[in-house]
């Protein structure tokens, strides 16, 4: 089962978001959700298969964990489907550049400028 067909089950979906904020145990989770425990059981085997969650034992426990890099088949999907930007021109940093040091001499033409008025008065 791919990634995609993973998370076209809303309980793994939510599944997935539980255990983005700390890995959990089976009975924990299943106290969540209104499904038996062995169902919820079935869902990480699922996600376990499809690379999007990892169990680790921890005695006669399992505690299962998000696996981020099981998202990246999901993250390059959704870079293909954003437009691309286009880059930034050298030359319009150039004329950036070219503004900022205009301004800057402006600025410090009209402060000396005013500086010498109150000089003089």
């Amino acid at each position: 089962m791919d990634v995609f067909e993973a998370l076209a089950d809303s309980v793994r979906r939510d599944l997935l978001e539980r255990l983005a904020c700390a890995p959990a145990r089976v009975v924990d989770l299943a106290a969540e959700y209104p499904i038996s425990r062995p169902a919820i059981s079935k869902h990480l085997r699922i996600l376990a298969h499809a690379g999007l969650v990892c169990a680790e034992p921890h005695g006669r426990e399992r505690h299962y964990r998000l696996a981020p890099a099981g998202l990246a088949p999901l993250h390059d999907y959704l870079e293909k489907l954003r437009p691309a930007r286009p880059p930034i021109p050298e030359h319009a940093l150039d004329g950036l550049d070219l503004e900022v040091r205009r301004t800057t001499r402006d600025r410090r033409a009209t402060t000396s400028t005013d500086s010498d008025k109150e000089q003089t008065a």
